[in-house]
């Protein structure tokens, strides 16, 4: 993790996009890209997103406020609330079963069931949950040329 406050920092400086890439426990690669915004520590680093392209289905809220939420920090979503103790790891959470790329490292039980809200997964809202071996989240420039 480079942080939140060093990830702000660095998205102040102009427009960038946000790239989540997912493995799965098969050896299955996926992406998702997003235009973001990011709020700073007064806002709790309020997420908005908007999907731009991807191979995987969305998992996450667009167009929507977005407050990270720790076991010892929660944001101010009702619903979002007791996600970070019952869920492990901080996250941007609207609902608590949306999404975890924070959670706990664990591997498929046999028949590979899933120990949810334990894990990282990734679980569309018309969809089944995939359970995660990998993640990176990455942001880049959105003009490249910029930064020749």
């Amino acid at each position: 993790w480079l942080g939140l406050k060093k990830i702000y920092s660095i998205t102040q400086q102009g427009n960038y996009l946000l790239r989540i890439e997912l493995q799965d426990w098969r050896g299955n690669r996926r992406h998702i890209e997003y235009s973001f915004s990011l709020g700073g520590p007064s806002t709790n680093f309020t997420l908005q997103l908007s999907r731009m392209s991807g191979s995987i289905p969305n998992a996450l809220p667009e167009h929507a406020q977005l407050r990270f939420s720790t076991a010892d920090r929660a944001g101010d979503t009702a619903s979002a609330h007791g996600c970070p103790h019952s869920h492990l790891g901080g996250w941007w959470h609207s609902e608590c079963e949306e999404t975890n790329l924070n959670g706990k490292y664990v591997t498929p039980r046999s028949r590979g069931r899933l120990d949810r809200g334990k894990g990282l997964y990734w679980k569309p809202k018309k969809g089944r949950y995939y359970l995660l071996k990998s993640t990176k989240i990455m942001i880049h420039p959105t003009d490249l040329k910029s930064f020749d």
